[in-house]
């Protein structure tokens, strides 16, 4: 099993400017590696540059330029093949018919990690703590505290330097991590996902949705209106513009703490009191679409309602509520314990009476009540989904068996 641990990282002042010089150089090599591809497809009769090619120049790139020198050689691979593997995605996109999105160039305010792709090289992490205190060691920067609140298990594969705003991060992807089991309940649940709720367990049981992006828009509106007080020619240039920007940066960075502290949590709950848990196979990135436009064909020009303004409420209510992100945790947290989380398909889970069986819309009532048009059953509609989903998690596991 595989699982990556993050922890919180103490440089000092000459550490914190080291790995924000590491941050640069890599940053410029990001920067020129998709221009020297532009301009030999350009200017060299189509030729095209791979990451081989751009990989075998490091060893000159290093012997000229002093700055990228100090810096670990597998660390700028681990660059350059993220460049290609963007390159990669550009060019499948092409062939498939999809919208491509040329891969762009960074800046360095938006490119904020640097990957040592094995453990060893470039970079060590010393599980041994020294005078009470664990350490990552990285060339160019020497020993780096690292607050560990947990213990790392497994083999340490890749090490990962991160920033979020003014937090320095180490990231440790471990493989042949051992799982751990928990006691058998013999309980299993069915969950439906919600924006009212967050979502309602097959026994009735509502959890609230915390709305953690609604509950501070008051503070994130005035943060960004603030940002764009400031005229475009003096953006990133003054003191007070670069202060604006940093506190919407917190705001963000608050709330996605908040959300995935409180996804784990919930995760946790639900593994450790069942053994089985089946939810919808959910499509958030479909299900947040901005509706297309819909031209009145009387009226050239004119286009008619379309309920965009109602469904980007909707839509900004789904991702505050981050099912994608929880689901991803539920999955990972149940796998460690060796529990079930079965996807089933999401189609008419809130419309099928679960006592005859009977399909309709009518059967939603309202958004909160379900009466069954055929036999009359009447009851929570989130439940009655939450039912259904449990039956079709039984109805897969006994065919899985």
């Amino acid at each position: 099993m595989r699982r990556a641990d993050k922890f919180v990282l103490r440089p000092t002042a000459r550490q914190e400017a080291a790995l924000h010089a590491m941050l640069r150089d890599h940053c410029m090599l990001y920067n020129a590696a998709p221009q020297e591809r532009r301009d030999a497809y350009r200017h060299a009769s189509r030729t095209t540059v791979r990451y081989g090619e751009q990989s075998a120049q490091l060893k000159e790139i290093r012997a000229v330029d002093p700055d990228q020198a100090r810096w670990s050689f597998s660390s700028q691979q681990a660059t350059l093949r993220r460049l290609n593997k963007a390159f990669a995605a550009f060019f499948r996109r092409v062939k498939a018919g999809q919208t491509p999105g040329y891969p762009r160039f960074k800046g360095i305010g938006h490119f904020d990690t640097v990957e040592f792709p094995k453990d060893g090289d470039g970079c060590r992490w010393d599980s041994t703590p020294h005078n009470g205190q664990t350490r990552v060691r990285l060339q160019g920067l020497g020993h780096v505290r690292v607050h560990q609140h947990r213990p790392v298990r497994g083999r340490v594969k890749t090490i990962s330097v991160k920033r979020e705003g003014r937090r320095w991060y180490v990231v440790l992807a471990c493989d042949e991590v051992p799982a751990e089991p928990l006691p058998a309940t013999g309980s299993s649940i069915g969950i439906d996902m919600g924006t009212t709720h967050f979502f309602t367990d097959s026994n009735g049981v509502h959890v609230a949705n915390p709305r953690f992006l609604e509950s501070m828009a008051e503070g994130l509106a005035a943060a960004q209106q603030r940002l764009s007080t400031f005229p475009q020619r003096t953006r990133c240039r003054t003191k007070k513009h670069r202060a604006a920007a940093r506190k919407v940066s917190r705001i963000h960075a608050k709330i996605r703490r908040q959300r995935l502290d409180h996804h784990h949590k919930t995760a946790l709950t639900l593994v450790r009191g069942h053994d089985v848990i089946g939810h919808e196979k959910l499509n958030a990135a479909g299900m947040t679409q901005t509706p297309a436009p819909k031209p009145d064909p009387r009226q050239p020009g004119v286009f008619l309602p379309n309920r965009a303004a109602a469904k980007a409420g909707l839509n900004r209510s789904i991702l505050d509520a981050g099912w994608g992100l929880f689901l991803g945790i539920l999955a990972q947290k149940a796998e460690s314990a060796a529990r079930r989380v079965i996807p089933v398909d999401a189609r008419n889970t809130s419309c099928t009476c679960p006592e005859c069986g009977h399909v309709a819309k009518e059967n939603r009532v309202t958004q909160s009540k379900f009466e069954c048009v055929k036999c009359g059953h009447v009851a929570n509609a989130d439940r009655v989904g939450a039912l259904n989903v449990l039956n079709r998690a039984g109805l897969a596991l006994c065919a899985a068996a």
